[in-house]
């Protein structure tokens, strides 16, 4: 992984705030990274002709689009007094996701970034359709960025290399890998954390299994030490920057995450089945809508 181009999608709906343009601007200073701004915008009353004619439709529609590439452009404005490349494209369009997609195609960026918006009192990460869509079909590493003040001091890559999708680790070294260089290029503390859970006692009912249980959970213990030490083995770690967790994932990364002030956690996307679109798992997702910090998904080269 390395940074040449991002990718930072606004949304027109907020513009007083744009979580996800302070993040690239932060990313961009430290990376020397260029900038693309991108807005895709679309409103059922200026396609279609109901309420216009054909020529005053099209007025309608330039005249909105150039008022978005003015709001771009101011938006950039203090970014390139700062020393930064900044681009801005408009286009016009629906889904949100597919217009997102096209422009990746494009463009291909070495990072996409948008807002994640929060949800409740608890300030965890709330994804609408779009999101969702992202996470499973974006080609390039895609950073959700949620609200809030950041401190941009620690990451961490969520591993899982007993994983039986990915046999030989390959998505597990990606997120090492993106994960260290993330953290030299961007200033940042990195911890690598692998979390496993094993059959709870209550749900073994053969006597067999009951009096085996202590030596099962031992075993399935040192299975995934063994497993994740062999994983970080090629990666000069310290100690204490590696992480084996016992618990229910969707509970003990969250958890992990607020106890050690991730700022970025970094988890993989995986290919299920012969769908084409990626997906990430039950468990996964509920990880992603559990914690609450910025989420870097990545997905297999």
């Amino acid at each position: 992984m390395e940074l040449h181009q991002l990718l930072v999608v606004i949304d027109p709906t907020t513009e007083n705030s744009q979580p996800s343009l302070e993040r690239a601007k932060w990313v961009a200073q430290r990376s020397k990274s260029a900038i693309e701004l991108l807005l895709c915008e679309y409103n059922s009353a200026l396609d279609g002709g109901y309420f216009f004619d054909g020529p005053a439709q099209k007025k309608a529609r330039d005249s909105l689009m150039e008022n978005r590439q003015k709001w771009l452009n101011e938006l950039a404005q203090p970014l390139r007094d700062e020393g930064l490349t900044v681009t801005v494209e408009v286009r016009w369009g629906k889904p949100l996701h597919t217009m997102i997609l096209q422009r990746i195609d494009e463009l291909k960026p070495d990072l996409v970034l948008r807002d994640a918006t929060s949800h409740g009192l608890l300030q965890r990460l709330f994804f609408n359709n779009t999101s969702w869509q992202l996470i499973r079909q974006c080609k390039a590493p895609l950073w959700l960025v949620r609200p809030g003040a950041w401190k941009g001091e620690r990451i961490c890559a969520a591993v899982d290399p007993v994983h039986s999708s990915d046999t030989t680790a390959a998505l597990d070294h990606l997120l090492v890998q993106s994960t260290t260089y993330l953290a030299k290029t961007l200033g940042l503390e990195a911890d690598y954390m692998h979390s496993y859970a094993p059959l709870p006692r209550t749900m073994v009912f053969d006597s067999e299994l009951v009096a085996a249980y202590d030596k099962y959970v031992d075993r399935s213990a040192k299975n995934h030490l063994d497993a994740f030490e062999k994983l970080m083995v090629n990666y000069p770690v310290e100690k204490a920057n590696r992480h084996l967790l016992e618990g229910f994932p969707e509970e003990s990364i969250p958890a992990f995450v607020k106890e050690r002030g991730i700022d970025l956690l970094v988890m993989g996307a995986i290919s299920r089945s012969n769908l084409e679109n990626a997906l990430i798992g039950n468990t996964a997702e509920r990880v992603l809508e559990a914690v609450e910090t910025d989420l870097l998904v990545i997905k297999p080269q």
